[in-house]
């Protein structure tokens, strides 16, 4: 029985992308949610399964072409494959670029396809050294492009001789990364002195991976955790594959205690020259999804007349409903009461009475918006995204606070769809979560308004002719002069800050 494997949805407005890279062959065996291959857009990586566990029969769109949403990309014959057809493949895959067949035979590593007007990448990572004997599609290095890393395999099994391209280089489209010598009897050896030095190779095996942070790729998850627990990497000891760390190898370090710090010897105190200081500075090339972060919000500066209104607000009123509810709500809803929706509801409300701020620019028209696609800013390891929260405006607290949690939890794991951040007309920044007293948020194009929330203070406040502590916030909105004068946006702000101060107002729509 043969299954088809078809472009699942790309987004919103997004109706083609191009295959970038196919992950398995014709003729090997796949399993049910196995990743098959990868398309690109023009912002986002989409990953294609496997719909059924069988055997990969022909491909029909090749790497590099364009495929509209739908089209079919390859075919899977139901049932239990087998092995045999597989190695005979990658056999075959290996066999064009070994030109007399023999072991020893030179096989140049290329620059795969890199997606639709994507015409160069830079090297990032290289994970194997000149020497290193390697398996077919095991991975040799990454490449970043504007929004995402491609991984270059191995294409055959042998021993890498020659790296063309180092780390930082920026190669172009089918051009040549390395050289390799074929054979299968290279990786043996590798392996059996592995297993025939014990402790010692693998003690030496980890100690430069450690150094240097080069040799050996830690895992992603590793990684993300290392940045949450703020843990270095010389403090974690790997347990994966070449001395490779995990997310477990993460948590048991985070774990340990702390050493006492050695006193240091009294010593009198003396300037560092330059060069000393040199050789403390640590130089790294900006990723290229850092790069077009960088480009977007100084257009964004560039294009709009853009302008900061400041407000306060007393969370008195929210926090006490929030205090009174939360368990409640919790119980029957599954989720936290937080203050994301308490704001995004203000907002929604403040909208309505001035719509300006939910409008954009095209040309010489203004285009009003009669919803809300509400975008809550995110900061995650790789950068700033805004997944958009649709309709907002007609959404109850729980299912805010839902959408809100989901959202943010595809974001920190890198899983946002192109959709998801794609047809916001109102931004919410929450600077406060990172302890920001006051800053101007920088509006996301082509919206004209952007609230910034930030961080809730105990301050004197005169009320009712006494001085009393209570908890505070400053409110920010930047909005686009061009569009929203000074009175619309001070009374939006004044809406907000009437809303939050008394919950009942969003009852009786006030």
């Amino acid at each position: 029985m043969s299954t088809e494997v078809r472009v699942p949805t790309l987004g919103e407005s997004v109706s083609e992308a191009t295959v970038a890279t196919w992950f398995k062959k014709p003729g090997d065996n796949v399993a049910v949610d196995e990743m098959l291959c990868e398309l690109e857009t023009d912002k986002v990586t989409v990953e294609v399964p496997a719909p059924a566990a069988g055997t990969l029969g022909e491909i029909v769109a090749q790497e590099g072409e364009t495929v509209g949403v739908d089209a079919l990309l390859a075919t899977i014959t139901e049932g239990a494959g087998k092995p045999a057809p597989k190695e005979e493949k990658k056999a075959e895959a290996a066999a064009p670029k070994d030109s007399g067949g023999g072991s020893g035979e030179s096989i140049d590593v290329m620059v795969p396809t890199l997606g639709e007007s994507v015409s160069e990448a830079t090297v990032a990572t290289w994970f194997k050294a000149v020497g290193d004997a390697v398996e077919t599609d095991e991975m040799l290095c990454e490449l970043e492009t504007d929004k995402v890393s491609v991984e270059v395999p191995a294409p055959a099994s042998g021993t890498l001789t020659e790296i063309l391209a180092g780390e930082g280089e920026t190669v172009q489209a089918g051009g040549k990364l390395a050289l390799m010598s074929s054979g299968a009897g290279a990786a043996a050896p590798a392996k059996a002195k592995e297993s025939d030095d014990d402790a010692p190779a693998k003690s030496s095996a980890k100690s430069p991976a450690k150094s240097s942070g080069k040799d050996v790729e830690d895992a992603p998850s590793a990684k993300k955790a290392m940045a949450e627990a703020g843990v270095s990497r010389d403090q974690v000891e790997g347990s994966g594959r070449d001395g490779r760390v995990m997310k477990e190898d993460v948590a048991k370090a985070a774990a340990a205690p702390k050493p006492a710090p050695a006193a240091a010897p009294a010593q009198a105190p003396r300037a560092p020259s330059p060069a000393e200081d040199a050789a403390r500075e640590e130089r790294v090339k900006m990723t290229r999804l850092r790069q077009t972060i960088a480009r977007r919000l100084k257009d964004s500066q560039n294009t709009a007349a853009m302008l900061t209104t400041y407000n306060e607000v007393d969370m008195t009123a929210v926090m006490d409903l929030r205090n009174e509810y939360k368990a409640e709500f919790e119980k029957k809803h599954g989720v936290k009461l937080g203050f994301m929706s308490f704001f995004t509801k203000a907002c929604c409300h403040a909208l309505k009475e001035v719509p300006e701020v939910n409008a954009e620019i095209d040309g010489t028209e203004i285009v009003y918006k009669n919803f809300v696609h509400m975008g809550i800013a995110a900061g995650t390891p790789t950068g700033l995204v805004v997944p958009v929260i649709r309709d907002a405006d007609s959404m109850s607290f729980a299912t805010i606070e839902k959408a809100i949690a989901e959202k943010g939890a595809r974001a920190r794991d890198g899983k946002l769809s192109m959709a998801e951040m794609q047809g916001g007309t109102f931004t919410i920044s929450n600077g406060g979560v990172y302890g920001s007293l006051m800053s101007s948020p920088i509006l996301n194009p082509p919206q004209s308004g952007i609230l910034g929330m930030h961080k809730i203070q105990q301050r004197p406040m005169v009320v009712n002719g006494e001085i009393k502590a209570r908890p505070m916030m400053y409110l920010a909105l930047s909005y686009d002069h061009r569009i929203v004068d000074g009175k619309g946006a001070v009374t939006f702000l004044v809406r907000v800050k009437e809303a939050l101060e008394d919950p009942r107002r969003l009852l009786m729509d006030l």
